[in-house]
């Protein structure tokens, strides 16, 4: 029996390409809605997510440390160092103290982005992790069975030093049973 292909009739959650095939959608994301009456363009919605990604990695580098403080330092000697006529921003810095807060609350929830993405991504990750160390231990208890099963058999079959031992034995008394018949 084939499963409709549909969107909404199937219990799997499927999303076309830009070619028009179907992928089955990621399990770590929440569903999509139906489709909207009017269809807007498609978008990748991952891409603000990587956007976010690549701006927060670069948020926690040094180079990002050296660059804002060479803006803040050329901004402040632009408008204490400079002739007053080109001064965008006099001495209480109002205005840097504006940019710099907006750079800082866009900052922060770019950054939180990044850190969900990060941690979906650990979160697959480690079931990965778990179940293959499940198969591991699953493996391991087999194998372990099987290396019982098998000291068991060999338990119960002779080995070389048990019929060495056997035909020394063996060997003695006919030597004995040779001496006697001698003496008699």
């Amino acid at each position: 029996m084939r499963e409709p292909r549909g969107r909404e009739g199937s219990g799997k959650q499927r999303a076309e390409t830009a070619h028009g095939t179907a992928v089955r959608a990621r399990l770590d994301q929440p569903r999509t809605g139906k489709a909207p009456l009017l269809a807007l363009p498609n978008y990748d919605p991952e891409a603000f997510g990587r956007l976010s990604e690549r701006i927060a990695r670069f948020l926690g580098t040094g180079r990002f440390i050296v660059w804002m403080t060479v803006v803040i330092i050329v901004w402040v000697i632009w408008n204490t160092m400079l002739p007053s006529s080109v001064h965008f921003d006099d001495y209480p810095f109002i205005f840097l103290t504006l940019v710099l807060s907006l750079q800082a609350s866009y900052a922060a929830p770019l950054i939180l982005l990044a850190q969900n993405r990060q941690d979906d991504r650990d979160r697959v990750n480690m079931e990965q992790d778990r179940a293959r160390a499940e198969r591991s231990i699953a493996d391991t208890e087999y194998l372990t069975r099987e290396v019982a099963a098998l000291r068991q058999g060999l338990g119960e079959v002779a080995t070389r030093d048990f019929v060495r031992s056997e035909l020394q034995g063996l060997l003695k008394e006919l030597d004995e049973r040779r001496e006697a018949a001698d003496l008699l």
